[in-house]
């Protein structure tokens, strides 16, 4: 039954993603909401009854790891064709 606080704190950093500027805490908002998902439908279940006490460190590395990929794809859909990071070669206060 832990399968809602994975989506309760996804919904959280969702709501807390339109308060932030850029996609900062929707790759984490996602990647509770897919831990709470599979934890749901049972897919995870079997993995977190088989690592017995590390249930909630599998559950957590599953989660940085899904959170990782799902920014990254964010990124990569969002970002502008050729958008470069922002370099500043002088200091405003010279």
């Amino acid at each position: 039954m832990i399968w809602w606080v994975w989506m309760l704190l996804g919904l959280v950093l969702a709501v807390l993603e339109m308060l932030a500027p850029g996609f900062i805490l929707l790759g984490f908002a996602i990647g509770a909401g897919l831990i709470g998902l599979g934890l749901l439908t049972g897919v995870l279940g079997a993995l977190t009854a088989a690592s017995g006490s590390y249930g909630i460190a599998v559950l957590l590395v599953l989660f940085t790891v899904l959170s990782g990929l799902a920014w990254l794809a964010l990124r990569a859909i969002f970002q502008k064709p050729g958008q470069e990071p922002k370099t500043f070669d002088h200091d405003i206060n010279d």
